[in-house]
């Protein structure tokens, strides 16, 4: 074990709160592992031992963030998520191999998912921009995370008005999802595409509602105005 990962977890003991960790299990309904501690002191621990490892070479420190993923606890798979993200500006193409190993293998649960995803693949997506045909190949994928992952890769770039035709192609691909956390997962992506493009997501909602499981549609129209909601809403079969 790498002397940094021992400090981590030496530390992330130390400060573990049984009641943390008995509320936090109750936000999934999949098994979760984890000490119990706030996400806000991980992110912390996370940025002191960040300054202690940028300085080695990418493939190290991709080396210990497989370490950390590796133990299965949450609070390590966030510190992956906030050093792989400190790494953005060395993203290289063939990082998305890595990625996308990482999430099929190691991650387990929605926040887990979504800590990655949103920033260290949203940044890398916005930097290779024609990767999102991989994104599209995960909306096949038979692991549930992978599907998700999918979606909520854009939901940082979508909120800026970005990547629209892709968002609302992966929506499409995932439209009759049957797996809960996938459906908001797409729905999510839509409400942030939906900030800068109403009009274009609320009619991919009336034109896809029929087939759109109600909770994808329930997140997709979360932002916009109170009648676009009514209409959405409304049962017209």
């Amino acid at each position: 074990m790498d002397p940094v990962i021992g400090q981590i977890r030496q530390e992330l003991e130390s400060i573990a709160d049984p009641a943390i960790q008995e509320s936090s299990k109750r936000y999934f309904k999949e098994e979760i592992r984890c000490y119990g501690t706030k996400t806000a002191t991980v992110i912390a621990l996370a940025k002191k031992h960040w300054k202690t490892v940028k300085g080695r070479p990418k493939t190290e420190i991709f080396a210990l963030c497989e370490e950390l993923y590796q133990s299965g606890y949450m609070e390590e798979s966030f510190i992956v998520s906030e050093w792989a993200h400190s790494l953005s500006k060395t993203y290289e193409r063939d990082d998305l191999g890595v990625f996308r190993r990482w999430i099929d293998t190691y991650i387990t649960n929605w926040a887990s998912c979504d800590g990655f995803c949103n920033h260290t693949m949203g940044d890398f997506i916005e930097q290779f921009p024609d990767t999102t045909d991989e994104l599209k190949r995960w909306t096949q994928s038979e692991n549930r995370w992978m599907r998700r992952a999918s979606a909520v890769s854009l939901i940082v770039p979508a909120k800026h008005g970005k990547f629209l035709h892709e968002s609302m192609a992966i929506a499409t691909l995932l439209l009759t999802d049957k797996d809960d956390m996938v459906q908001k997962g797409y729905g999510w992506l839509l409400k942030e595409a939906s900030r800068k493009h109403t009009d274009e997501v609320f009619g991919f909602v009336m034109t896809n509602k029929r087939q759109m499981p109600r909770t994808a549609l329930r997140y997709a129209i979360e932002l916009m105005p109170k009648d676009l909601k009514a209409e959405a809403m409304k049962k017209d079969w």
